[in-house]
Formats: C-alpha cells, structure tokens, sequence
C-alpha cells in the first residue's frame, strides 16, 4: 500500500456499512459505464477504485475469460469484497502510484479517479498503460458547484462558535480543490491519441429516503476528509451546523423523501490499435 495521496487527508478511513446504504443509486452509473465499454473480449481487466467489489463482480461477469484485477486504497473495503467468493484478484494500491503488471485490454474507474490530484498526468498515464485497441473507461462526480458540496466548504470555514474556522489549513485546501476537470479539458487530453472518445455528462434526481438522507449521502463519500480531520468537538459542531444547513437547501417532499440532483461525467476512451 502506497502512502496517502495529498488530495486525501492521511488517516482518510472508509466505511463500506454507510456507502451500501444507497447502492442502488450508486450501482446506477456504474453499469451504465460498463454497458457503452465497446470491447468485446479481454485478457486482463483493472478495476480502479473498485471499493467493495460489487461493480468487478459485473466485470467479471461479462468478460468470463479474462483475469480480472481490483484496485483499493482502502483495506475496510478490500475486506468486504474479499467476502463473497470470487475468481477475482483484490490487491491493495493507491491509484495514484500503480502500475499494471502488463497492459490491459480495459482499465475501468468508477466513482475514483477524483480523489487523485493532477488529472492531467493521471488520466494521460492510465491511458497509455492500455494495450493497443485498450479502453480506458471512467466516471466522476461533479459534485464541487452542487449546493451540499458548496455548503460542505461552507460550514469547515465558519461553522464554528462565533463563525469560527473549522480543521488546519491542509483540510481546508484538500477540500477546497475541484476535483473534476471539465468534459472539453478531457476530450482536449486524449483525443489526440484516442481512436474513439465517448464523454458524457448526466443528472440523476434521486429519491432518498430517511430524515437527513443527503447528510447520510456525503457521510459516505465526499465528506470522508471532514470527518476524519476533525477532533471530536469540531467534528460534533461541523455535523450539527451542516444539518441543517443541508435541511434548508433540500426540503424534504410529500411523502418524506428527499430528492438529490446529481451529475455525473462519464468517458469511455479507445487507444489506437
């Protein structure tokens, strides 16, 4: 395991229990990328970023005779996906530093890559890790301007007593980063060695269900860093103020659900044969 990357705070942990409890709004994208994957046959396939494994599973799934590897910083969810039998290799690397063994007909990322600083030379690099005729296939969220993002800043610089600062300045500048590149900076980046580039971009209203299921949502995933950077008063304090900030910004509906716009950025990349 490669030490802890700068775009996520040393000590980041991960819990498996929260990010399942919404899976099928997750698992969503994630199939919707692996359906327009144009390949039709593998001899090795890298998942990156693969958490608990449910995704790899369906990768394995539809390519039945390749040797089919999962990448995970986080051991909590190496050990879930280690769970449920399977003919899949789990191994535990920071995406940021990996490199395959050999080139791979498909390099797969969902949900991952935004953590990783420099998407320039990250993304360029997976890329020409493929073999030729290789897909690199990929999804982010573009999470950074949506209103529980925004009120996440928000809240860690002056959620505190008096309007005080949440955390030290690392904290604050990991979070303040955007993670995601627009979709014309990617197409720009790989066009001209791609044969084929497919990107995209989709908004998915979710209807979530229990009394502050947005805070539950984020719990999982983008407010990891927070959480886990904060003492346990500041951390009491920034849970209490955002709340109910993210109460006031999405209303719970008839009906007691709450609906979640959120946008996804896919691209699916061919390198030339």
């Amino acid at each position: 395991m490669v030490g802890a990357h700068p775009s996520r705070p040393a000590g980041t942990r991960w819990e498996p229990g929260r990010y399942h409890k919404f899976t099928d709004h997750r698992l969503r994208p994630a199939l919707e990328l692996l359906a327009r994957v144009p390949i039709a046959d593998a001899s090795l396939v890298y998942d990156l970023g693969c958490g608990s494994g449910n995704v790899t599973r369906s990768i394995a799934e539809r390519f039945a005779a390749a040797r089919v590897v999962g990448i995970d910083v986080s051991s909590e969810m190496l050990a879930r996906a280690a769970e449920t039998p399977a003919r899949i290799e789990w191994i535990q690397a920071d995406v940021a530093d990996w490199e395959p063994e050999q080139a791979p007909e498909l390099i797969y990322s969902n949900a991952a890559l935004h953590w990783i600083d420099d998407h320039v030379t990250l993304i360029l690099r997976l890329f020409r890790f493929l073999a030729p005729g290789g897909c690199l296939a990929a999804q982010m969220p573009l999470s950074f301007s949506m209103p529980s993002h925004v009120l996440m800043r928000e809240t860690l610089a002056n959620g505190g007593v008096n309007g005080a600062r949440l955390g030290d300045d690392a904290l604050a500048s990991a979070v303040a980063r955007k993670w995601v590149l627009d979709a014309g900076e990617y197409y720009d980046l790989l066009a001209p060695e791609a044969s084929s580039l497919d990107i995209w971009e989709t908004e998915y209203l979710q209807r979530l269900e229990g009394d502050d299921p947005i805070l539950e949502w984020v719990e999982a995933t983008g407010l990891r860093p927070i959480l886990n950077g904060l003492d346990g008063a500041d951390r009491e304090r920034f849970i209490e103020v955002y709340r109910e900030r993210l109460r006031a910004a999405y209303p719970r509906r008839a009906g007691s659900h709450t609906l979640y716009p959120f946008r996804r950025l896919f691209m699916v990349a061919m390198r030339r044969a």
